[in-house]
């Protein structure tokens, strides 16, 4: 990298989160947890299990995404927001610490000694994602909005942060913090991130799935294979109160999609 941000131009790295930042599902990562407070029952834990070793195996399509969407909706309706917020108070450093990539810290850290933003984008609750995207030292980061009344979830998702709502999310920043697209970067694992990786000058695939891999040879991308969890902790702080509160809401994504994928692979299988 050798593009340093200037004023009225300036630069900023896009990174997915799940196998870019991550070794894992995010959203498929509290399934336990999730259980063990009583928000789920036990086959819905077997059901995300199943979900996630097919997560690590071939990723998502953008069929998926949509009807992963469907599921959020129906499934985390009613879910009381302080419960889950005290979930992942409780929660978040134990199961998201060990999954970071080291090379995705590394090249994060390079952005920043360039001048560069770093923005997570992810189909995870936004209220999820912008926990983790501090932890990992990212400026700022954008993930699913879901609504909620009364202190509930109301079973609606306000802006689901995946296809191409990713890319719309990039050029809103690019707009509200004087980005240059053109001179941007980003990475990502999925071909449902083709979007996003089209939005900038600089594209990169991650850990790419079969499809993604595929456009990446045709139009010369470079390619990463990141394969390093590397522990944070004792190297960052755990958030504040006032951080943990707002990680809440977004998380009833969780299981959710673990639940959603395993029905998608069932259905295709019989």
């Amino acid at each position: 990298m050798t593009e340093h941000a200037t004023e009225g131009s300036r630069v900023a790295a896009f990174f997915d989160l799940d196998k870019t930042v991550i070794a894992k599902s995010s959203t498929l990562a509290f399934s336990r947890p999730f259980f063990q407070e009583g928000l789920i029952n036990r086959r819905a834990v077997l059901k995300s299990a199943y979900a996630q070793f097919v997560f690590m195996l071939a990723g998502a399509d953008a069929d998926q995404m949509d009807r992963m969407r469907s599921h959020i909706t129906a499934l985390c309706e009613g879910w009381d927001v302080e419960q889950v917020r005290s979930i992942v108070d409780e929660t978040l450093h134990d199961i998201v610490d060990p999954l970071v990539y080291k090379e995705a810290t590394q090249l994060i850290t390079d952005h920043k000694g360039e001048g560069h933003d770093v923005v997570v984008v992810s189909a995870s609750g936004e209220e999820l994602v912008a926990p983790i995207a501090t932890m990992v030292g990212a400026t700022h980061s954008v993930g699913t909005r879901m609504v909620v009344t009364g202190g509930r979830y109301s079973g609606e998702v306000d802006f689901y942060c995946a296809g191409e709502n990713k890319a719309i999310a990039a050029k809103q920043l690019a707009e509200q913090h004087d980005y240059d697209l053109s001179r941007c970067y980003a990475y990502s694992d999925s071909i449902t991130d083709l979007p996003l990786l089209e939005a900038v000058g600089h594209p990169t695939v991650v850990n790419p799935d079969r499809a993604l891999r595929r456009i990446a040879a045709q139009r010369g991308w470079a390619v990463l294979t990141f394969s390093d969890p590397v522990s944070l902790r004792g190297r960052i702080p755990r958030p504040s109160g006032t951080a943990v509160a707002v990680t809440a809401i977004g998380l009833g994504a969780a299981t959710a999609a673990g639940v959603a994928w395993y029905g998608l692979r069932r259905r295709r299988r019989n």
